[in-house]
């Protein structure tokens, strides 16, 4: 974020209303001085699990930022540092409520998972994409009960966790 930027509102994304959210990323967005986001495959993530497909994208942030800025904050996560050992990045835990920078990273990151989640609900209607937004709620599950699994949308180890038994199909 630049400098002088002290939007608002700015905290926690969840913590903020949808609408709220939608609001402030306009702004963080007009105030950022850089902005990335990496998405990471589903199959990658079933294959090295969750915590290390973030750890992944992050890393690959934090080789871009290394160019634009002296020090990168994360949110709790761990093991950058010990693979940029010439950058300062510090790990904050809770950091989303207690670093500016941080929150208005998890609003920019809420709201592009969001839309995402409303693209989903274009191309796949039925599953109720734009309510849960992907998230493994009991309209999701049944969803996906009835409708089968999205091949390259559900996780195959999500898919496990909830009982493999039913899946009927794959897009």
């Amino acid at each position: 974020m630049k400098k002088e930027s002290n939007i608002l509102g700015v905290k926690d994304s969840k913590k903020i209303t949808e609408k709220n959210r939608n609001i402030l990323n306009e702004k963080i967005l007009e105030d950022a001085e850089y902005v990335s986001i990496k998405e990471v495959d589903v199959s990658i993530i079933d294959e090295i699990n969750i915590l290390n497909a973030t750890k992944k994208a992050m890393q690959e942030i934090v080789e871009e930022l290394e160019e634009k800025s002296s020090v990168c904050l994360v949110d709790a996560v761990k093991g950058l540092e010990a693979k940029n050992p010439e950058y300062n990045i510090l790990p904050i835990i809770k950091g989303d409520d207690t670093s500016y920078s941080i929150a208005c990273a998890s609003i920019v990151a809420k709201v592009y998972r969001d839309n995402l989640m409303e693209k989903y609900e274009e191309k796949f209607p039925g599953y109720g994409f734009s309510k849960h937004k992907g998230y493994g709620t009991k309209a999701h599950i049944e969803a996906i009960k009835n409708k089968g699994a999205i091949e390259g949308v559900h996780r195959k180890v999500f898919l496990r966790k909830i009982n493999n038994t039913w899946i009927k199909k794959v897009l």
